[in-house]
């Protein structure tokens, strides 16, 4: 069985990026304990965008832990950090950081079944200018186009709540369209 590893939230707030002020949740810290879970995502988890984060069918970003070592080697190539600084959950984003899951596994309309909600994958994050600035380096974003370590976005199908360090299963949908191939799609012209 597939790992919540780690659950976060953040409030939107104001940063400065390329010389302006911007309203971002992009800046996630880890929970303790049980958190809840509605509708429209985790109780005290803020999207500043809702044209492009959050609502119904992106409720939630999961982002798979495995990527994370890619991250830090980037990120140490930029002259960021040292080689082995780890980065902390939620450094990309995400509000669940999975372990036993990628995006070559996951399908839209798969279900993520804990023991106490069911969360549906809707679509691949794509990454934006935030994100660049979330990791500190302006090819961030090109980066995760080049090598597909995306994460995915997912719907709350059964309300609830989750805490980190519980199992869940993938239950399969229809399988007519993977994550893998839903990013390569969109994201073709940054590939060019």
């Amino acid at each position: 069985m597939a790992t919540l590893l780690s659950v976060q939230t953040s409030s939107a707030r104001r940063v400065q990026i390329g010389g302006r002020s911007v309203l971002t949740g992009i800046h996630k810290q880890p929970v303790a304990g049980d958190v809840l879970l509605g509708p429209m995502g985790l109780l005290g988890d803020e999207q500043a965008d809702l044209s492009v984060h959050g609502g119904l069918d992106k409720a939630i970003y999961a982002y798979p832990s495995e990527h994370y070592p890619f991250w830090q080697s980037a990120r140490a190539r930029a002259g960021l950090t040292a080689i082995d600084d780890a980065l902390p959950f939620g450094s990309v984003g995400e509000n669940l950081s999975l372990l036993g899951v990628l995006e070559s596994d996951v399908w839209v309309g798969d279900v993520l079944r804990f023991a106490h909600c069911e969360l549906r994958v809707t679509q691949p994050r794509e990454p934006c200018y935030k994100f660049n600035a979330a990791m500190g380096f302006n090819s961030a974003g090109k980066a995760m186009a080049h090598h597909g370590n995306c994460g995915f976005y997912l719907a709350v199908q059964r309300s609830g709540r989750l805490s980190a360090g519980e199992t869940f299963e993938l239950v399969p949908g229809q399988r007519r369209l993977g994550i893998t191939e839903a990013f390569r799609a969109k994201m073709f012209k940054h590939l060019r």
